[in-house]
């Protein structure tokens, strides 16, 4: 069973586009959980124009994208678990070529197109950002982007729930899986991720935080991770 995870606000201007690249991928037992956290747009209301009953809608307490992808991923119940943002587009082979990769791993990171609304010029997000696997190495210089990656239940369980004053909860799951179980990360580009100026996430751009700040985020990440039990 394969649950996708996504959290919403105010994603009314691309959420169909991704719905609808998602659920021709879903078997009838897998799921869809959307966690909304308070739309002011007709976000909602698309969502609910949905007949299909593999979709669940949730609300969140208006507190923010990593406290809105914790209350969709604690619903889930797949084996699997796909974090999923509201306005990209997913390659129609995204799942299968995913799951056949977490047969083996625990943790799989795909690479994917970064564009501008699907306008301009594709590029890839790996050799952006030089994305691999590596505990420091991603310390530094984060290659675990949410839309990219898949896991298995066991990641999840160990990663819940998420520390506050962590920078983003994509990164937070990566570091728990770079020390605890096996990680792959694969050069099959299967999402378009738009770049707009709405992008709850920065993972694509450069930090807007300064230095203080990103040491400040470095330090809790290694904090809550060493008072974690290694079982």
């Amino acid at each position: 069973m394969v649950s996708i995870c996504m959290a919403v606000k105010n994603g009314a201007q691309f959420i169909r586009e991704q719905i609808d690249s998602i659920l021709p991928q879903l078997g009838e037992r897998d799921e869809l959980i959307i966690s909304d956290d308070h739309s002011t747009d007709a976000s909602i209301d698309i969502i609910k124009s949905y007949r299909d009953s593999r979709i669940q809608l949730h609300l969140n307490a208006n507190s923010g994208i990593i406290s809105n992808f914790q209350n969709s991923l604690q619903f889930s119940k797949g084996e699997y678990i796909f974090l999923c943002d509201q306005d990209d587009i997913w390659h129609p082979d995204k799942v299968a070529s995913m799951l056949a990769y977490l047969k083996e791993y625990d943790l799989v990171v795909s690479d994917c197109f970064i564009t501008n609304e699907l306008n301009d010029q594709p590029v890839s997000f790996f050799k952006l950002n030089r994305s691999g696997k590596g505990f420091t190495r991603n310390l530094i210089r984060n290659s675990y982007m949410g839309c990219c990656m898949a896991f298995s239940k066991n990641v999840l369980q160990k990663a819940l729930p998420f520390p506050t004053q962590i920078p983003m909860h994509d990164l937070w799951i990566g570091l728990i899986a770079e020390r605890y179980f096996l990680v792959r990360f694969i050069p099959e580009q299967l999402v378009y991720h738009r770049r707009h100026h709405h992008n709850a996430s920065t993972t694509s751009r450069p930090s807007s935080y300064n230095l203080i700040q990103r040491l400040g985020f470095r330090y809790q990440l290694i904090k809550n991770l060493i008072q974690l039990p290694y079982a």
